[in-house]
């Protein structure tokens, strides 16, 4: 018993290791996890003080607790059997693959990460690109049922779109998002995982999986969390807004009740005089699959030429973006007024509101009236742009001819600068490269362009 035993030096560190690792664990970390979560309290007490819709406790509870919840609701160990049963595998072979979902869907949110780093990330990006101009923001927001839970219903422009809108709200509200399997990529999973948004497999078609999304999403909403929703299921290839996925709504719908909360969803349109993924979109949709070739090089090309271009003074922002919000749809109101709730008439009114919201911006618009009316001389497609933008009234731009005239210019600029259009003869004509850019701008505003047309 008193022997002396000879161990090798290696295992002595690694049980070293190990022990100090158990020590840590039951001594100092809960200390210190406790000093960062008093600490996160008061974060999100200031922040509350200000904020227009308060961060609700469903966000701030811990992960490993919001699993659990997760996994152990009657409807997700429901799922867990019948999965069990129809694959003829043990239960917690089921409940593992159950658990896996969830904690790839759930996320980890942090007040801190959310209001400092990305919302100054978001504000310098949209305004170092873009023109940012916002329609209707306070009139919409202001007016709605603080207790009620809020879900912006967007159309999908560009992956620009998360960053804009999260720097809109950001004075109001941490919003959630649902996020597509790219933002899967470590690190980016961590800091979207910090921002309060949660994955979606969108190709998905496994019961068991859907039953545990969707019970997040009852979840969440019933916690009153602020949500972020792109219905369409992906980026548009063709500029067009496409129809919209049921997926979501259903959810939402089946875990509500008249005497619940309110949900309160409200329409976003977005628009822009360039999405920055163009190319690769267009690419994507002449394949004919949802396939892009981004990859890291392409971005950090980009990056540099955007930084060399800052250097040498030559740079120039992307035109406008713009951002309507549009009038609150209330589930219950809806509910009252129908009856009933049906997913397909709550999403076409919704996104009825979407399409016409859309903003007609001046590369947009320009790309129309060319695509219909080249060639142009200067004069002639200023008289066209000012004689549109004074039937659709914008609320983004200045409401005034010499506006619309400057806006015209700096939109032909653009197009000239990406060699869409060249002068000819003093009169714009499409390029060759043109032919396939400008019809994706211009399908942005088909909600326009029949009229447009008929004059």
């Amino acid at each position: 018993m008193f022997e002396t035993i000879e161990l090798p030096m290696w295992f002595v560190v690694i049980a070293a290791i190990f022990a100090a690792i158990a020590a840590l664990e039951r001594a100092l970390i809960p200390s210190v996890r406790w000093f960062f979560r008093r600490r996160m309290e008061r974060v999100v007490s200031r922040l509350n003080a200000r904020l227009d819709r308060p961060i609700e406790p469903f966000k701030l509870a811990r992960r490993h607790d919001m699993i659990q919840r997760l996994l152990y609701h009657p409807d997700v160990m429901e799922a867990v059997n019948d999965h069990a049963r129809k694959e003829g595998i043990p239960e917690n072979v089921a409940f593992q693959e159950a658990q896996k979902y969830a904690r790839e869907i759930v996320p980890s949110f942090s007040a801190t990460v959310y209001f400092t780093v990305a919302s100054t990330i978001a504000r310098f990006l949209s305004e170092t690109l873009y023109r940012v101009r916002i329609g209707r923001f306070e009139d919409v927001l202001s007016g709605l049922d603080p207790k009620a839970t809020v879900v912006f219903v967007m159309n999908h422009r560009s992956n620009m779109d998360y960053v804009l809108v999260t720097y809109l709200a950001s004075k109001r509200s941490a919003l959630s998002y649902a996020v597509g399997e790219w933002a899967r990529i470590w690190p980016i999973s961590l800091l979207i995982r910090a921002m309060g948004a949660f994955f979606i497999r969108r190709k998905s078609r496994g019961l068991l999986y859907r039953r545990v999304l969707a019970r997040y999403v009852q979840m969440a909403t019933q916690g009153g969390v602020t949500q972020a929703v792109f219905p369409e299921g992906g980026l548009s290839l063709d500029g067009r807004l496409a129809p919209p996925r049921m997926g979501f709504l259903n959810y939402v719908i089946a875990g509500w009740e008249p005497k619940a909360r309110d949900v309160i969803f409200v329409p976003v349109s977005i628009n822009y005089d360039r999405v920055l993924e163009d190319y690769i979109l267009l690419a994507a949709g002449k394949r004919g699959e949802r396939r892009f070739g981004a990859n890291i090089s392409v971005i950090a090309r980009f990056l540099a030429q955007q930084f060399w271009l800052w250097l040498t003074g030559r740079y120039r922002r992307f035109g406008y973006a713009a951002v309507h919000f549009g009038a609150p749809v209330s589930l219950s109101a809806f509910h009252k007024k129908t009856g009933g709730i049906s997913s397909p008439v709550l999403a076409r009114e919704i996104m009825a509101q979407v399409e016409a919201g859309i903003p007609v911006l001046p590369v947009p618009l320009i790309s129309l009236i060319l695509i219909h009316k080249a060639p142009l001389r200067a004069l002639e497609l200023t008289a066209a742009f000012v004689e549109v933008m004074q039937a659709v009234e914008p609320e983004y731009l200045q409401a005034t001819p010499e506006a619309w005239t400057e806006a015209a210019e700096a939109g032909v600029l653009n197009l000239m600068q990406r060699k869409l259009i060249v002068q000819d003869g003093g009169r714009y004509v499409i390029t060759e490269k043109g032919k396939s850019v400008l019809p994706y701008y211009a399908a942005s505003l088909s909600h326009i362009s029949k009229n447009y047309l008929s004059n």
